[in-house]
């Protein structure tokens, strides 16, 4: 497939989301799944965020609300069970931050340069307060 920009498709031109033939791609994790250039799974938009979520395994129930409401596909999960955040696609909404019920939240929004390692030592306590 030719290489063209964004703006010079002709109308009405397909663009594929993956070369060759394609099988089963519901249960292909995305970082083995052989994307086409002119997908956008092949851009980072990493230099977008100005906030990043991160992730503590230690209060995260599974109940997967973070992957549903992700508009970017950023959360990884296996088998129900969240693994991760695709950081290359992730653009710092903190949606996922938001639809996360636990107490303390899994997810929390931390400045971009934040060392991860040390948000996690001080994650915050369970609120009393709440149930």
């Amino acid at each position: 497939m030719q290489n063209n920009g964004w703006d010079e498709f002709e109308i009405g031109a397909m663009l594929r989301s993956f070369d060759g033939e394609v099988k089963d791609i519901a249960t292909t994790p995305q970082e083995d799944r052989n994307y086409s250039s002119n997908n956008s799974f092949t851009a980072s938009v990493a230099d977008w965020r100005i906030e990043k979520p991160i992730f503590n395994k230690d209060y995260c129930i599974d109940c997967q609300f973070c992957w549903i409401y992700c508009p970017d596909i950023s959360i990884i999960s296996r088998d129900k069970k969240m693994i991760g955040i695709d950081m290359d696609h992730c653009k710092g909404c903190g949606i996922c931050v938001e639809v996360c019920p636990t107490n303390p939240k899994s997810l929390l929004m931390f400045p971009e340069q934040a060392d991860e390692e040390a948000e996690l030592a001080g994650w915050p306590e369970k609120d009393k307060g709440e149930k």
